[in-house]
């Protein structure tokens, strides 16, 4: 088989080291070995996210969704009232969370290019605010600085989506004010699907119910972590995988990863700006770019055509915006040349070349 180019916003491309840890033997979990690596995963987690003193780090075998209900589950009750910021698919996804649990909340609906209005839930008597740092369903990046601001002066608990932001954008939770921060393997991690990561702040620690659930009870993982361990069987290969991207991490700093990938996004963006597309909304995170086609192509059959002929991998979005949006990521283990095939391919797609 031919080199797939992968351009999705996860899985995303990952490097040879990581690869190679993955396809290894795994070893046995419930010792002093792995405890130290699950040790070490937590320390390097609360420097990377800027976690304040006293954070605490929940390890989950689950997806990113897995991970946004379990933090719903154990931060919020029916006694609650929480203001959730809907933007997209990802954005409704917290909305259904919280309506299955029976958590009030308020709705907040936003058009793509809107900023959120915060004068305008400012008086509801709500305690919590749900965000997704990034709508992935159409690349829309949100001010985590108004975001966490809003918060301190209305004293809500701040409970952030980080799923596709971390690592590709800044994210900082003393600066933003953030309480729960939800991260998962597969995006900017650049690591395989399948481990949830929650950062909780003291405060959040400290708001931690006894909820009705034996897999999803956070208590049970802050217990068990002070020792390196986790309740229940981990995703012990994504583990050892992090350890290792961790480390890479700190050794390049947050800030220059950030930067890294901002600089591929502009890259890209500005490499295809004589094609047929414009940009689906104004402000775009480093970690994707959105493009709706305006020559009459379908998105979906344009991203056929590049599977088919160029073995390169794009992704449409869901729904009404099937036929005219296209996602192209930009994070994981990309540089230039990589971010080259896709550009010459539209090129030559479009016959500029």
């Amino acid at each position: 088989m031919n080199k797939q180019y992968i351009f999705t916003p996860g899985p995303v491309p990952m490097s040879k080291k990581i690869l190679k840890i993955g396809s290894l033997q795994l070893p046995y979990f419930r010792n002093e070995y792995f405890s130290k690596i699950v040790l070490e995963c937590k320390k390097d987690l609360l420097t990377l996210t800027s976690a304040p003193k006293g954070s605490e780090v929940i390890f989950m075998t689950s997806s990113g969704t897995g991970a946004m209900e379990a933090v719903i589950m154990n931060l919020l009750s029916k006694e609650d009232n929480a203001i959730v910021i809907n933007g997209g698919g990802f954005g409704q996804r917290f909305v259904d969370i919280c309506n299955t649990h029976n958590i009030p909340n308020f709705d907040v609906k936003i058009n793509k290019d809107d900023n959120i209005k915060f004068e305008e839930f400012s008086s509801i008597p709500a305690n919590a605010f749900i965000v997704n740092a990034h709508e992935t369903t159409i690349g829309k990046l949100y001010n985590l600085n108004k975001v966490g601001q809003f918060c301190k002066k209305n004293k809500l608990l701040n409970i952030v989506d980080a799923i596709s932001s971390f690592v590709s954008d800044e994210i900082n939770m003393i600066k933003h004010n953030i309480d729960a921060l939800i991260i998962s393997s597969n995006k900017g991690l650049a690591l395989p699907p399948g481990l949830g990561i929650v950062v909780l702040s003291p405060k959040a620690v400290s708001k931690l119910q006894e909820i009705n659930s034996i897999y999803f009870n956070f208590k049970s993982y802050i217990l068990d972590v002070q020792r390196g361990q986790t309740p229940f069987t981990p995703a012990i290969s994504i583990i050892l995988q992090l350890n290792k991207r961790l480390q890479e991490l700190k050794k390049q700093t947050i800030s220059k990863t950030n930067k890294k990938t901002k600089k591929l996004a502009n890259y890209f963006r500005k490499n295809i700006k004589d094609l047929p597309f414009e940009f689906y909304v104004k402000n775009m995170p480093n970690a994707m770019t959105t493009l709706t086609p305006t020559d009459g192509k379908l998105a979906s059959q344009i991203i056929k055509d590049f599977e088919e002929r160029y073995n390169i991998i794009l992704t449409p979005s869901g729904g009404d915006l099937k036929e005219k949006l296209i996602r192209v990521s930009h994070m994981g283990n990309m540089n230039k040349k990589y971010v080259d095939v896709l550009i010459n391919a539209l090129k030559q797609y479009y016959g500029k070349i």
